[in-house]
């Protein structure tokens, strides 16, 4: 089951009826000593660091699933009020969070 999703503070058309509370998913990543290797060489050449794009991208999905997955604990019918957060744990790892307000709708 696919919930609404909104940065917004309702959904259109749609009356909340109930705020059930936080719905948050986390994630905790390292780097990885081979990405590190092919991310400094790039990093002397210029331009994007793919390796570190794409691990934060796959971070940002998990933590986004494990959040839905709250709001679908919940009972939720919506999330609203989503956003992502990033925080370094330790030099070389960084936590991705993923939260938002569950609601149900009228």
């Amino acid at each position: 089951m696919t919930l609404p999703v909104t940065m917004a503070h309702e959904i259109p058309g749609r009356e909340v009826a109930e705020i059930l509370g936080i719905c948050r998913g986390s994630v905790v990543k390292a780097r990885f000593f081979v990405r590190d290797i092919f991310a400094s060489i790039r990093n002397l050449l210029g331009g994007e660091v793919n390796e570190y794009s794409e691990l934060l991208e796959e971070s940002r999905e998990e933590a986004f699933t494990r959040m839905m997955k709250s709001a679908q604990e919940m009972g939720a019918d919506a999330v609203i009020g989503f956003r992502f957060s990033t925080s370094a744990i330790m030099e070389g790892s960084s936590e991705i969070l993923a939260y938002g307000t569950a609601v149900k709708l009228k």
